[in-house]
């Protein structure tokens, strides 16, 4: 792993080249990243809100979607100047700025934050599975766990076939809502009346949910990374141009997912607000389009909607969860895993709920979720103002003084509204306001300490760069070794290979081979094509370590490869530059940690018949 400068994804970092000429155009190489974001604004637990919104206030809350809307935009306007101006996705700021304790608080804060998102998703898609096929819900959730592994391997087909997958989900989505509109025949009038701001004590509670359910926590950590695939100049006025055209793009993707969510929230008014009936399970919602509206095709265009709702937002879930735990931890695990370990925690509280509650526990489950959401989100606003006013580390590029403002007034309302909704959640769970002050207090505090960090007292940070140390003289008959593979992984490990590999080169006169194979969910996602960016990133690393070779009179050459599996990479390319010796460094885990970071040398050992020096 590289520290300190390691680019976020840096398999596709600037792999996008944006030096089309002409104003859309030049929109156009820029569009992409908030897509992918938007997919995550349509996931079930928006369904959920904005039926339980629709069926018992009308169209009253059209205009907490639209002020939410606009929240969402300005946020994830930031995270992307954050990736444009800093390089850097929020995890990696975060792990900077903030002490170990905070940033591995604000990590698991995270990943609770995804794993409530996926267990929206997992009941929404059991649900359309459940509608559209029959199949008994809890079997339908369990399937959830194989359809998360279609869309790892769907990610495998590159950027551009996976770009139009997403744009083409959202269409079928948007076009499925468009009928339903068309058959429902809202009130115009009500409509309109419904952008008016009112709120009464009942609707406070699920305007609140809306809220939380629409600027989602964890699309913060992946806007901030994925704008980093577009290669644009280093001066200010390049960024300042890049800025400009992300907030484009994300104006228009934003505000497509804000028509879908507005779609379901006007159908809900109009088909069951208007006839008397209260939306308690999203299957109700289901059962009573057709009678309603007058045919089955209604019911049918709402359960395939649902279906491809929950499958497209599972993708921004698997990207966001690989890149938190990147960013705080620096650690990279394996995508199929670390997907395993995010739905697999979904499901446990999901087949619960069923086998205890049956059905009607899944609607207010789903409910639950956005409100674990709304609990996280002040945790990754508030690190996201800071580091975006940052000049130090924003330059002139930093966020105005008017926009700083309008961020913290914006923050200011997420977190009143968040802590009353979470407040009334554990009162009417806990049934003493005393109870809940002592649930929350380590959380107030947490936030208390975001809120003034800035005016704290910091530890100077300490370097992290790899040394290479002298090799040491060593007067002995050594093999006559050509040429000596080492493989390195960007770990602490890499440096007792490169000692061991070096001293026999050094005796015997052979060149080093030193190779690096990228891998990571988003190699997944843009396969071959994010080959160029990774080689420029991963020749940096590699290329400190070869002028310590040359200082020494040791010759080498580098190598950046990109792959999915780095023990087939290394065998390939053993097999391909034919090696005398490998050495490799033993990360010295037991079967779990196999289990986590894999059996390389194993598989090295066996896939070839090449010496190996294994350096523990």
């Amino acid at each position: 792993m590289i520290h300190n400068g390691r680019r976020s994804l840096a398999e596709i970092n600037s792999s996008v080249s944006t030096s089309a000429s002409g104003g859309w155009k030049r929109w156009l190489a820029f569009a992409g990243p908030a897509y992918l974001v938007s997919i995550g604004y349509m996931d079930p637990g928006n369904w959920a809100t904005d039926l339980e919104g629709g069926s018992r206030f009308g169209y009253q809350l059209l205009w907490v979607l639209v002020v939410s809307n606009a929240m969402a935009v300005l946020l994830q306007t930031l995270s992307a100047r954050l990736g444009i101006v800093a390089r850097r996705d929020l995890a990696q700021v975060c792990r900077e700025i903030y002490p170990r304790p905070v940033s591995i608080s604000l990590w698991v804060l995270s990943e609770i934050a995804i794993a409530a998102t996926d267990l929206a998703e997992v009941l929404g898609a059991a649900i359309a599975l459940n509608l559209l096929f029959g199949i008994p819900l809890t079997w339908a959730v369990l399937l959830t766990a194989l359809d998360s592994f279609l869309i790892l391997y769907f990610l495998k087909l590159g950027i551009q076939k996976f770009e139009f997958f997403i744009r083409f989900l959202v269409a079928v989505i948007g076009g499925c809502f468009a009928i339903e509109l068309v058959l429902a025949k809202p009130s115009l009038s009500g409509i309109v009346g419904g952008l008016t701001p009112r709120l009464t004590g009942e609707s406070l509670y699920v305007a609140i949910g809306i809220l939380g359910a629409t600027v989602m926590p964890h699309n913060l950590y992946l806007h901030s990374s994925l704008v980093q695939t577009r290669r644009f100049g280093a001066s200010d006025e390049e960024k300042r141009k890049a800025c400009r055209f992300n907030l484009i793009d994300s104006a228009v993707a934003l505000n497509a997912a804000l028509l879908v969510n507005a779609a379901i929230l006007i159908l809900s008014a109009s088909v069951f607000h208007s006839n008397g009936v209260a939306v308690t399970e999203i299957q109700q919602a289901h059962e009573m389009l057709s009678p309603l509206l007058g045919t089955t095709v209604a019911s049918t265009l709402f359960a395939v909607a649902l279906l491809l709702a929950g499958q497209a937002s599972t993708i921004t879930g698997t990207l966001s969860g690989q890149i938190v735990m990147e960013g705080f931890l620096n650690l990279r695990l394996n995508p199929v895993l670390r997907r395993a370990m995010t739905r697999g925690l979904a499901l446990i509280p999901a087949v619960g709920v069923i086998w205890m509650q049956g059905e009607k526990g899944v609607y207010q489950l789903i409910i639950f979720s956005q409100v674990v959401l709304s609990l996280q989100l002040p945790f990754a606003v508030i690190p996201l103002i800071r580091a975006t006013s940052d000049r130090s580390r924003m330059g002139a590029l930093a966020n105005p003084g008017w926009m700083t403002a309008l961020a913290v007034f914006t923050s200011g309302i997420i977190l009143f509204l968040n802590g009353w909704l979470v407040k009334k959640t554990f009162h009417d769970y806990l049934h003493d306001d005393t109870n809940a002050y002592l649930v929350l207090a380590p959380v107030g505090f947490l936030l208390g300490y975001l809120i003034f960090e800035r005016w704290l007292p910091r530890a100077a940070a300490k370097p992290d760069d790899l040394v290479l140390e002298d090799i040491p003289e060593v007067a002995a008959d050594l093999p006559a070794y050509r040429s000596i593979l080492v493989p390195l992984d960007h770990s602490k490990s890499d440096a007792g290979a490169i000692r061991h590999a070096a001293f026999l080169a050094k005796q015997t006169g052979a060149q080093l081979l030193l190779l690096h194979v990228e891998e990571g969910a988003t190699s997944q996602v843009y396969g071959q094509e994010s080959s160029t960016s990774e080689v420029t990133a991963g020749i940096r690393y590699l290329e400190s370590i070869r002028k310590s070779l040359v200082n020494q009179q040791i010759e080498s050459s580098t190598f950046v490869h990109h792959a999915t599996s780095p023990a087939a990479e290394i065998i390939r390319f053993a097999k391909a530059h034919g090696p005398d010796l490998i050495v490799m460094a033993a990360h010295g885990h037991g079967t779990l940690g196999d289990l986590v970071y894999g059996q390389t040398i194993e598989r090295v050992r066996h896939g070839i018949k090449i010496p190996i020096f294994v350096v523990q």
